[in-house]
């Protein structure tokens, strides 16, 4: 769980310092499979008792608004490639 949850900012940290959205996208891509990764893990560990209900509950609402924000970062640089601006060719 310490791996992925390291795994999601140092992902978003390294995209951030891309020189292409592309490739910015790609690490952002990352770090929202990472979360998922650690949803999982804390389902898991909330399964076999690790962590109770209550102790879970509130990383998933952070885990659920962190995966939107990304998201939402995913789309803001994916459109702002300079490919995705330019007008599509007339015939």
């Amino acid at each position: 769980m310490r791996r992925s949850a390291v795994s999601v900012p140092s992902n978003i940290a390294e995209g951030d310092e891309r020189k292409s959205d592309k490739d910015s996208v790609r690490f952002f891509h990352i770090a929202k499979g990472s979360l998922a990764e650690l949803s999982t893990q804390l389902e898991i560990a909330r399964d076999v008792g690790y962590f109770t209900p209550a102790q879970v509950e509130p990383l998933f609402v952070q885990s659920t608004e962190l995966g939107k924000m990304l998201g939402a970062l995913i789309r803001a640089r994916a459109g702002s490639s300079p490919r995705a601006q330019s007008p599509l060719p007339t015939a």
